[in-house]
């Protein structure tokens, strides 16, 4: 299975008054993760964009278990895969280290959005295609 890991420095921007990580910014690390492996795949949004039609991989459901606090000047590694494919959408896991310790774990449900064909004012699911599951079995 496909695995992207990114390291990241905690910025004091990320922080709340004590130091520690505001916890929706390990959602906007955890977003930048998942187009990170997509790219890895050989994926980017704007090659999906073009030949699958899509207008992103938006998040349908998030849930996230903090286990230990991150601070401003840590670094921190952050491990992703696709954990699961359905036929329209996919489950990606986060796991976020501090040093050899497991701090966070998160798991994102997330679709190939396309524009409705019933009102193009909404989106839509689309089946995921079979070569995207493929290019995650990669070693």
């Amino acid at each position: 299975m496909l695995t992207n890991r990114k390291k990241i420095r905690v910025e004091w921007g990320d922080c709340d008054p004590a130091r520690v990580v505001f916890y929706p910014r390990y959602f906007a690390y955890f977003d930048a993760c998942t187009h990170s492996l997509f790219e890895r795949a050989g994926l980017s949004c704007q090659m999906m964009q073009k030949k699958y039609q899509i207008i992103g991989i938006p998040l349908v459901e998030v849930r996230a278990r903090f286990m230990a606090p991150s601070q401003f000047g840590e670094e921190i590694v952050i491990e992703s895969c696709v954990a699961a494919f359905r036929n329209r959408s996919f489950q990606v896991q986060h796991k976020l280290y501090n040093g050899d310790e497991l701090a966070v774990e998160a798991f994102e449900i997330r679709v190939l959005a396309i524009k409705s064909a019933d009102d193009p004012d909404k989106f839509a699911a689309r089946p995921i295609p079979p070569d995207v599951v493929k290019k995650f079995q990669k070693p």
